[in-house]
């Protein structure tokens, strides 16, 4: 194996963020794991695990049913959107937490990759593409074996706003899931001295388990596009790429689903 090879497949864990010895502040920061993915995406993992296991207890097929990612909240338009907005405003929340425990605990955002670049977004776009069109093609094979739900990216109403909700959705999702499970999690279980290919697998199952509500395809690619994010954030210390093609994947499903449904035959 090739030392680049070597590099990016078993990558020795960097002098910095510094081991935590102490035994009272490494129980605080796994209290503090525990505590902030107990009221974010782990609470939404096992919540996807159990609209799953309730999926597959229905005497229809997986394939025959039907899970939609953005759906109205309320009946009168703009009570909807509202509720849609204060959902986005959760999701930046959710991120803003992992940021903000970060700074507490001594870190400068910049040391786990939230000093933009401008090449950032040539980055972003590039990991978007190689992980959208793979992804895509893995949902619908798994949809046709009948190990998915149908998906709707989006069930909203055809509405001045939903094209922007739908953005700004995209991006609350891809802040929350970049910051928390690659910027704040692999950040924390460096301090715990976890490998960095150990870490890197609960990071991606993770990903992984709050995506199960879609169905075992779900569980798979998004494990998948969790080890990819996760070791090139290991190996660049750069998150807002991360972030960056995270929204542009989401921008793509959401509006463009909403956009060519109806349209397209094979769509669900």
């Amino acid at each position: 194996m090739t030392s680049l090879a070597r590099d990016w497949f078993r990558p020795e864990r960097p002098d910095l963020p510094e081991l935590v010895t102490d035994e009272a502040e490494r129980r605080r920061i796994k209290l503090e794991l525990v505590i902030v993915f107990g009221i974010t995406l782990g609470l939404s993992g096992a919540r996807s695990l159990v609209s799953l296991l309730d999926s597959l207890l229905q005497p229809t097929p997986l394939s025959r049913q039907h899970v939609a990612l953005n759906a109205p909240q309320a009946a009168q338009s703009l009570l909807d959107l509202l509720a849609q907005l204060l959902s986005v405003v959760q999701l930046v929340c959710w991120g803003a937490l992992g940021a903000y425990l970060l700074v507490r605990a001594g870190f400068r955002l910049r040391s786990v990759g939230l000093g933009w670049r401008r090449r950032d977004l040539l980055w972003g776009g590039g990991l978007a593409a190689l992980i959208g069109i793979p992804g895509l093609a893995l949902y619908f094979v798994g949809w046709k074996l009948g190990l998915n739900l149908a998906v709707s990216p989006s069930t909203l109403g055809d509405t001045w706003w939903r094209p922007i909700v739908l953005t700004l959705s995209a991006f609350g999702n891809a802040f929350a899931e970049e910051m928390l499970v690659i910027g704040y999690l692999l950040t924390r279980l460096r301090q715990l001295a976890f490998r960095e290919n150990t870490s890197l697998l609960a990071a991606a199952v993770l990903r992984g388990s709050y995506h199960l509500y879609q169905g075992f395809g779900g569980f798979v690619g998004n494990l998948i596009m969790g080890l990819v994010f996760g070791r090139v954030w290991q190996r660049t210390n750069r998150l807002w790429p991360l972030v960056v093609a995270h929204t542009i994947l989401d921008v793509v499903s959401f509006v463009g689903y909403s956009l060519a449904k109806g349209h397209v035959a094979f769509l669900p």
